[in-house]
C-alpha cells in the first residue's frame, strides 16, 4: 500500500480532524446500541450502514461509478449489504484474478492496437485498481498499448476518439484564473504534474490540445512502474493554440482553433501557470513534456532552479541513451572516451543526449574541448558546421570546423563514427548503405534509432542487424521483436524513457527534493546500466527486461534520493535504509475491505 509520511503538515491536520469526527461518530453509534437494547429494534444491525453514511463514503450506484473505489463484481457479500449494492451486481462474487483473466481475454480479442488502447483507458476510467493490476502483471504486453508506440496514434486521433476529459486543460481563455482552475481538481495532495503545450508530440509534431494523451500516459507509467499513487498525479495541457492546419480545419478538434501564442505573451502564460501551481500544489514535481524546441530549453532554464522541475525529452532521453551506451560498451569492451559520436537530430533530445554524454566523458578524464571534439551533429539541413549561415542559438555551440556536407551517407562515410544515434523523427533515415558503412568500419557498430513512435524510427532492428551481419548493437525508441541472423537470435532493446523518469520522480518525492539536478540523471543512467545482466548482453539487449521495471525504478529512486541528501536538497528526514523506505512507499494495487 502507498504510505503518506507523518511529517507532512497537512497529513497531521487531517488526522487530527478525522479523530475528532471519529469521536463524534462513536458517540452516535453508542446511542444506536443503547436504543437497540432498550427497544429490541434492528438498529444495532444498521450500525455499520450509519457509519458509512456518516463518513460520506460513496454507496450504491455512485460507488460503482467511482473508479478509485469501484471493485465491480469483487465486492464481498457484506460490502454489498452495507454499501447498498444488492441487485446492482450479479450474484456471484468474483476474485481479482478472475477479473484480470476476463480483462486479458477481451483485450486480446480487439482487432488493433488503437482499439486495445481505448479498451484499457475505459477500464482505467471504471476501475483503477484492476487497471493497474493488469498493467503491472503484464507490463511488457501493456506498456506498448498505453504508451509508445500506440499513444502516438491515439494523439493523432484524439479529437475523434475523445470520450471523457482526463486531466486539466488550461487555455488562453483562462488567463488570470489559473489558481481557480487548479483548485477545480478534486485531489489536493498532488505530488507530480506532467505538463505539455502539445507542440512537439513524440516525433509527430504540433498536435495542440490533442497531445493530452502524453501527460495522461506518462502519469499512468509513474503509477505502474514506480508505484506513485494515481491520486497524487495530475496531467495538464496548456492550450495555447496550434500551427497544425489539419487540426485548425478539423471540426472535431478539441482545442482552441487559433495560431500559437508566441514571445513574451507565451512566457507570461507559462509564468502564471507555474506561480499558480506553487500556490495550490506547493510540493509538486513538474515534468515538462513535448514542448517545441523554440521553448523547451528556455522554459527549463528559467524554472529548473526556482521550482522542482525537469524536462523528460531533454534529460530523461539523455539518461536512457547514456545507460544504453554504457551497456553497449560492455559488449564492445570499450570506453566511452574512445568513441566518436554522430547525433542525427540536433533538437532538444539530441542536444540533451550530447550534453550528458559530454559530462560522462569529462568523468573519464577528458577536457571539455576533447569531449566536444568527439561529438558531431546533423540536422535537417546537413552537418552542423561553423561555415553555415543558418545556425543560431544553441546550435552555434554544436558547430564544428569542417567542410559542409548535406548527404547523411556521405557524412557517415567521411566521419566514420563509432556510434550513430538517431533522434530525428525521420522514418528510414538510416538507409541500407549507411548501416552497411557503419558495419564496414566498426567490428561492433552502435546504432541507436531512438525516434518514436515506430512510424518515425530511423531504421528497424531487422535492418540494423541484417545489414551488419548481426554485429550491430542496437536500441530503438519503439519496440521491435527478436531477429534471427546467421543462426543467432538477437533481442533488441527499447530505449524507452520509462526506464528513467518514473524512478527519478519517485526519488524526488521520497526525499522531498527541492530541485532535480543533471547529476541525478547521470547517476540514474549509471544505475540503470548496472542492472543489465550478462545474459541480457549476450542476447544483444542493452536494457533490462521491462518485467523488472519496478525494481529498476526503485533502484533509480534510491540513487536520486541519495543524491538529494548528499547535496542538502532534501526536505524530508533521511531514512536508515533508503531503498527499503522507497519500496515501502510504492503503491501495490489490490482490493481493500470497506466494511
Amino acid at each position: 500500500m502507498y504510505k503518506v509520511t507523518l511529517e507532512d503538515e497537512d497529513t497531521v491536520i487531517r488526522i487530527k480532524r478525522n479523530l475528532m469526527e471519529q469521536a463524534a461518530i462513536e458517540r452516535l453509534l453508542n446511542l444506536v446500541d443503547l436504543a437497540a437494547v432498550m427497544e429490541g429494534s434492528r438498529l444495532a444491525d444498521e450500525k455499520e450502514k450509519i457509519l458509512v453514511r456518516m463518513l460520506g463514503f460513496p454507496t450504491g450506484a455512485a460507488l460503482l461509478r467511482d473508479p478509485v473505489f469501484n471493485k465491480d463484481a469483487a465486492f464481498t457479500e457484506k460490502e454489498r449489504e452495507m454499501l447498498g449494492l444488492r441487485g446492482l451486481l450479479p450474484a456471484r462474487v468474483q476474485t481479482m484474478e478472475e477479473q484480470v483473466q476476463r480483462t486479458l481475454e477481451n483485450l486480446r480479442k480487439k482487432p488493433n492496437d488503437i482499439e486495445k488502447y481505448l479498451y484499457l483507458i475505459s477500464l482505467q476510467d471504471r476501475n483503477k485498481t484492476l487497471f493497474y493490476r493488469v498493467v503491472i502483471d503484464h507490463i511488457k504486453e501493456i506498456i506498448p498499448l498505453i504508451y509508445t508506440p500506440t499513444v502516438g496514434q491515439a494523439c493523432l486521433e484524439y479529437g475523434h476518439i475523445f470520450r471523457r476529459p482526463r486531466g486539466l486543460f488550461i487555455s488562453l481563455k483562462d488567463r488570470g484564473r489559473m489558481v481557480e482552475l487548479l483548485r477545480n481538481w478534486p485531489n489536493r495532495d498532488i505530488r507530480i504534474i506532467v505538463v505539455t503545450d502539445g507542440e512537439r508530440i513524440l516525433g509527430l509534431g504540433d498536435l495542440g490540445a490533442d497531445g493530452m494523451g502524453i501527460p495522461v500516459g506518462k502519469l499512468t507509467l509513474y503509477t505502474a512502474c514506480a508505484g506513485i499513487h494515481h491520486a497524487h498525479t495530475l496531467p495538464v495541457t496548456l492550450d495555447v493554440g496550434t500551427e497544425n492546419e489539419e487540426l485548425l480545419n478539423d471540426p472535431l478538434y478539441i482545442g482552441l482553433k487559433q495560431r500559437r501564442l508566441r514571445g513574451a505573451a507565451y512566457d507570461d502564460f507559462v509564468e502564471e501557470f507555474m506561480v499558480a501551481v506553487a500556490e495550490v500544489f506547493p510540493r509538486t514535481l513538474i515534468q515538462f513534456e513535448d514542448f517545441g524546441n523554440i521553448n523547451a530549453f528556455r522554459v527549463l532554464e528559467r524554472y529548473r532552479e526556482r521550482v522542482c522541475a525537469f524536462n523528460d525529452d531533454i534529460q530523461g532521453t539523455a539518461a536512457v541513451a547514456l545507460a544504453g551506451l554504457y551497456s553497449a560498451l560492455r559488449i564492445k569492451r570499450g570506453r566511452l572516451s574512445d568513441q566518436k559520436f554522430l547525433f542525427v537530430g540536433a533538437g532538444e533530445a539530441g542536444q540533451g543526449v550530447a550534453a550528458l554524454t559530454v559530462a560522462a566523458l569529462l568523468g573519464e578524464g577528458l577536457t571539455e574541448e576533447e569531449a566536444r571534439q568527439r561529438c558531431w551533429f546533423v540536422d535537417s539541413h546537413g552537418l552542423v558546421v561553423k561555415s553555415r549561415s543558418d545556425l543560431s542559438g544553441r546550435k552555434l555551440g554544436l558547430a564544428r570546423d569542417h567542410e559542409f556536407i548535406f548527404d547523411l551517407t556521405t557524412i557517415v562515410e567521411t566521419l566514420e563514427p563509432r556510434v550513430i544515434i538517431g533522434l530525428s523523427g525521420k522514418q528510414g533515415l538510416f538507409t541500407g548503405p549507411i548501416l552497411e558503412a557503419m558495419g564496414r568500419f566498426n567490428e561492433r557498430p552502435i546504432i541507436f534509432a531512438l525516434s518514436n513512435p515506430t512510424s518515425k524510427a530511423e531504421c528497424t532492428a531487422e535492418d540494423a542487424y541484417r545489414r551488419t551481419q548481426g554485429r550491430a548493437i542496437f536500441a530503438s525508441g519503439s519496440p521491435f521483436g527478436p531477429v534471427t541472423v546467421e543462426g543467432k537470435t538477437l533481442v533488441p532493446s527499447q530505449g524507452n524513457n520509462v526506464y528513467i523518469f518514473p524512478g527519478v520522480g519517485l526519488g524526488v518525492i521520497a526525499s522531498g527534493a527541492r530541485q532535480v539536478t543533471d547529476e541525478m540523471f547521470f547517476l540514474a543512467a549509471q544505475a540503470l546500466a548496472s542492472l543489465v545482466t550478462e545474459d541480457d548482453l549476450a542476447q544483444g539487449s542493452v536494457y533490462p527486461p521491462l518485467a523488472k521495471i519496478r525494481e529498476v525504478s526503485a533502484t533509480i529512486a534510491a540513487t536520486v534520493a541519495e543524491t538529494a541528501y548528499r547535496h542538502d536538497l532534501a526536505s524530508k528526514p533521511r531514512p536508515d535504509d533508503i531503498l527499503g523506505y522507497i519500496k515501502s512507499l510504492m503503491y501495490e494495487p489490490g482490493y481493500q475491505s470497506y466494511v
